[in-house]
Order: structure tokens, then C-alpha cells, then sequence
């Protein structure tokens, strides 16, 4: 029997897959014909193509297999990009597990996110326990993350063995959408004019990557794993990365309604859009009121997870963005 990814050209993904390939699985990757295969041209892996869009192509490419890694997604804070969003992350979630099902895969480990489980109004860090209640702020991403998870536990709820990974914000090498490394990029080229209140998590891919691996292994299907490192607030987290980098950090505040309104005029009103990660858009500024720190106690309990330094999981993401051209030399 062979073990399947989807989503596995993107950047928690690859890492997945090639940590199975090292494992010793039979691997099959779900990739379309379009996909950007840079992140797993080397590896021993055999290329099905189909979509998440497709149920029929998905069912032929599961076939055979008893362990399916569900990391297909996209991530934008666009409001141009909320039907995208809905349509692959939350409708092709379905058609992936309804896949499954219908092919009988043994083991299912959905990449889910923190986004999905939201945030403690006392200021708590998140835990698997929390329950979601972000929905009317209306931020794309978010609603349509807990969407798809809703998706998952319906599934499990019928029988499905799925068990849920949820990582914070995911840094290191092979980001090549920049789903969620941007941060570090954006940092070193100079493009945050100021910074702002707020506070996230942060993890390194490859022990996000590990952790599913482990979920797989020890994970109870029905529940939900925190995959979760260290938390910080934004002003911390520039200094640090200038601490790194040698990049001075941004020294201004942005108050809110300075960011909020000059977001408004960008998106709304002129269109403009901008990459992730580079706080210009309006949903972008909403998650700054937030408090987005999580406790990761139960997958370091339940199952095994470790976690590596920041300090090393940045050095690494900027080397790598160096590596490949990003940056100059």
C-alpha cells in the first residue's frame, strides 16, 4: 500500500513528503498539471494528477493507498481571493475526504491551522478546546480554514479515522508561494514601514513537518494536535529578526486606525493588491487586535512533538531566501 499528499509541491507538503520518502514509504503525490514541482523534483515519489476540484480524478489517485496527508490549501488575506479560498480549501477538502472514504484509506492526518480554532478573549493562549467564534470579524481565511475543519470532523464523525494538525505560523527553507514566510522576507528587504500591536506563534517546517509524521503514529482520530513553537509579539519578533539578520528594525508604531483606513483606501478603493505577509490589506490588519498565541502542551504530551529554537528556524528561512535569489547577495 502506498502513502498519498496532496498539496505536496507547497511548502509544509514537500517537507512531508520527503520526511515519508526518508521513512521508507511508497509515495504518491496528487499534482496538477500546472503545479510548480521545484520542491519535489528530487525525490522518489510517483506524480498522480488530478485536483481537489475533481472528486473523480481524486479517487483514482488514492486508490491503492491507506494513509492520506491532506496539506492541499491556499492562503491569501485578499478579499478578491475569498471564493478561491472557499473553493479549494473548504468545497475540495470534501471532495478529498469523501475520496477517501469512498476508497477506504485507513488513516487520514488533515493540515488544518491555528486560524481555525481562533483566539481566547481573556488573552489565553489557544488550545485544542477553544472554540472558534471569529466568524462575524469576516476575515476570509480564517472562516474559511474553520470551515474546512469543520469539514474534517464531519467526516470523522461517519466514520473516517482523520486526526487534525494545527500549526501556527509555519517558518524555513522552501516557501516558495510565500505562504507564510513572507514575514521574514518582507522584514529583509525593508518593506514594513512601522509595526503594530499584536502577538502570533511561531514554528519551524520541519518539526510542523515531523509533527504530522507523529499525528499519524499517535494521533487519536477525531482530535485536534497544536503544532506550535514559541510566541511572540510583533515588535519582539523584528527584534529578534535584526538581531539576526543585521537589518534594522521598523522603529514607528502604526496606530490602528491609521493601518485599518490606509488598508481600506489600497484594497478597496484603488484595487491594489499586495503579497502576503506584507500587512497592506484590510484582514491582515483585523488579526493584529488579536491575540494569537497557542499552547502546544497536548501534541508535546500526546504525540512527541519537539520543537526547535526561532532563532535557528529564522537563520534558516533567511538563508534559504538568500540561496535562491530573493535576496541579494
Amino acid at each position: 500500500m502506498a502513502t498519498v499528499v496532496t498539496g505536496a509541491t507547497g511548502f509544509i507538503g514537500s517537507h512531508i513528503t520527503r520526511k515519508l520518502v526518508e521513512r521508507g514509504d511508497r509515495v504518491k503525490v496528487l499534482v496538477r498539471k500546472t503545479s510548480n514541482t521545484k520542491n519535489i523534483d528530487s525525490l522518489d515519489v510517483e506524480k498522480v494528477y488530478g485536483d481537489v476540484g475533481d472528486p473523480d480524478s481524486l479517487k483514482a489517485a488514492f486508490s491503492g493507498c491507506d494513509t492520506l496527508f491532506h496539506t492541499a490549501g491556499f492562503v491569501s488575506f485578499k478579499k478578491s481571493d475569498h471564493q478561491k479560498m472557499l473553493d479549494i480549501n473548504v468545497r475540495g477538502a470534501s471532495n478529498v475526504l469523501s475520496a477517501a472514504m469512498d476508497v477506504g484509506v485507513s488513516k487520514v492526518v488533515f493540515t488544518s491551522s491555528v486560524a481555525a480554532i481562533g483566539v481566547e478573549r481573556n488573552g489565553s493562549p489557544v488550545t485544542e478546546s477553544t472554540q472558534y467564534d471569529l466568524y462575524s470579524d469576516g476575515i476570509g481565511y480564517m472562516n474559511c480554514k474553520y470551515l474546512a475543519e469543520r469539514e474534517a470532523k464531519s467526516f470523522s464523525e461517519k466514520g473516517l479515522p482523520v486526526v487534525i494538525t494545527n500549526p501556527s505560523v509555519v517558518l524555513g527553507a522552501g516557501d516558495i508561494y510565500l505562504s507564510s514566510s513572507g514575514s521574514v522576507l518582507w522584514f529583509c528587504k525593508k518593506r514594513f514601514p512601522g509595526y503594530m500591536d499584536g502577538t502570533f506563534n511561531v514554528v519551524d517546517v520541519e518539526d510542523v513537518a515531523n509533527g504530522h509524521l507523529l499525528a499519524e503514529k499517535n494521533g487519536k482520530p477525531g482530535e485536534r494536535y497544536i503544532l506550535a513553537n514559541e510566541n511572540v509579539n510583533v515588535q519582539g519578533y523584528f527584534a529578534l529578526l535584526e538581531e539576526i539578520t543585521g537589518i534594522s528594525a521598523p522603529k514607528i508604531k502604526i496606530p490602528y486606525i491609521f493601518a485599518y483606513t490606509t488598508a481600506f483606501l489600497l484594497e478597496r478603493v484603488l484595487g491594489l493588491g499586495f503579497p502576503n505577509y506584507s500587512t497592506l490589506d484590510i484582514d491582515s490588519i483585523k488579526l493584529s487586535r488579536y491575540n494569537w498565541h497557542a499552547d502546544n502542551s497536548k501534541a508535546v504530551r500526546e504525540l512527541g512533538f519537539t520543537v526547535t529554537p526561532i532563532e535557528q528556524t529564522i537563520q534558516k528561512t533567511v538563508e534559504w531566501f538568500r540561496e535562491n535569489g530573493y535576496l541579494k547577495q
